[in-house]
């Protein structure tokens, strides 16, 4: 018990921007020439379908459901062929945004992290998949649905930068440490939520996780 609430407190939240090419569509965005990372806080976890609670410095919350990798060994200056050892497990979470707030900082030339790295903002299922129990793990695919209705449908297949890329990309930058999630980015069809709302994530059909918007 003490070893993982030790690594748990020292675990890295990484993030991933624009990593689909009808999301950065959808956001009137071009498409990056390299992977966009940004970080969250551990005080952003949102774990064990606990509910998520609208902060009240934000009139637009969006869900962005997203795969997410957990890193089991420490590296640095990754190859990408080497990347695949440094991960066993594919989770999903949810990366709330308050698109509001960002849209705002954006405008000023501001860093994001007051919309994308407030408390709970980080929702990881509390399950993670085996990569070995995957159909394909180049083509995971994965789907968001609100109260029922399918909003979200995602496929790795169509990232701009695969999970290896990432992985080698960040490490040049960043070490990585047992524990560490990356999350890999969103595809389109991000939108608001509002309270009494339910989010249901699935990768390849299998519930990973519920949220309800409180």
């Amino acid at each position: 018990m003490y070893l993982c609430v030790l690594i748990l407190r020292n675990m890295k939240i990484i993030c991933t921007g624009m990593n689909y090419r009808e999301h950065v569509r959808e956001l009137n965005n071009v498409a990056p020439e390299e992977p966009v990372i940004f970080m969250k806080p551990d005080s952003a976890l949102l774990r064990n379908n606990e509910p998520f609670f609208i902060p009240d410095f934000s009139r637009d919350l969006h869900y962005e459901c997203e795969l997410v990798v957990r890193i089991k060994r420490l590296g640095t200056h990754i190859e990408p062929r080497f990347a695949n050892r440094y991960y066993d497990e594919i989770g999903l979470g949810i990366d709330f945004t308050a698109r509001d707030l960002q849209q705002q900082l954006r405008a000023k030339g501001l860093p994001w992290e007051k919309a994308k790295a407030f408390d709970r903002s980080a929702l990881v299922s509390p399950d993670f998949i085996n990569k070995s129990e995957l159909p394909d793990i180049q083509s995971i695919k994965f789907e968001l649905r609100k109260n029922g209705q399918t909003v979200q449908q995602g496929d790795s297949a169509d990232m701009l930068f695969g999970i290896d890329a990432l992985i080698s990309h960040v490490s040049c930058f960043l070490t990585l440490k047992i524990g560490d999630l990356l999350y890999t980015g969103t595809p389109a069809g991000v939108g608001p939520v509002a309270i009494g709302d339910l989010l249901e994530g699935f990768i390849e059909g299998r519930k990973m996780f519920e949220c309800k918007i409180k």
